[in-house]
């Protein structure tokens, strides 16, 4: 690869910047809204949820998965807004899962096991990452997020698909939150 990969967007920077495309923005989203979501290229929530500057928290990883890292990036968005907003609900937290997601692969062993020894961890973390069933997998990573204790109650979390084909989301699990509709821990999430 060439720096003129990159060219191309670095002329839109540009156009962004002197139009002055970042001013209002802010730090504390517009909407109260947080996205966790695949990076596949086809699922950019700016696109599909209409997304400005500034109205959403955008985290995008392999599957739109709940990882540690994820949990931890949340708790840590969470107890900013408790300084700013010292009562009520702070914000949700959308999970969305996609159809024909590339983590399927991680169902195939020869494919784990392969990326597995890339990347340095055990083969049997990955099995659970793959998202074969969107619907199932984003509603057990709504519960990983509703169970984790270092989530403050005030966050409400649901839980959606996106369909590449039809370009709609469905919510799946929908925003709850309250104290008694956590649901009891479940396995540990693994890196």
């Amino acid at each position: 690869m060439t720096q003129a990969n990159i060219d191309l967007a670095l002329e839109r920077n540009r156009t962004f910047a002197a139009a002055g495309g970042q001013e209002g923005a802010v730090v504390f989203p517009n909407l109260r809204l947080y996205v966790i979501t695949c990076l596949d290229p086809r699922t950019d929530p700016a696109h599909f949820l209409g997304l400005r500057l500034g109205d959403a928290i955008v985290v995008r990883n392999a599957g739109g998965r709940v990882t540690r890292e994820v949990i931890n990036d949340v708790a840590f968005i969470g107890q900013l807004a408790e300084n700013i907003l010292p009562d009520g609900p702070l914000f949700e937290v959308a999970v969305i899962h996609h159809n024909q997601c590339g983590t399927g692969a991680l169902a195939d062993d020869t494919f784990r096991r392969r990326y597995a020894e890339r990347i340095g961890v055990e083969e049997s973390t990955l099995r659970e990452r793959a998202v074969l069933d969107p619907a199932v997998t984003v509603a057990r990573d709504v519960g990983r997020l509703r169970s984790a204790p270092a989530i403050s109650e005030r966050v409400t979390v649901s839980g959606h698909v996106y369909d590449v084909v039809t370009g709609l989301v469905e919510t799946v699990v929908p925003a709850g939150g309250e104290p008694d509709e956590r649901r009891p821990a479940p396995e540990e999430v693994r890196a």
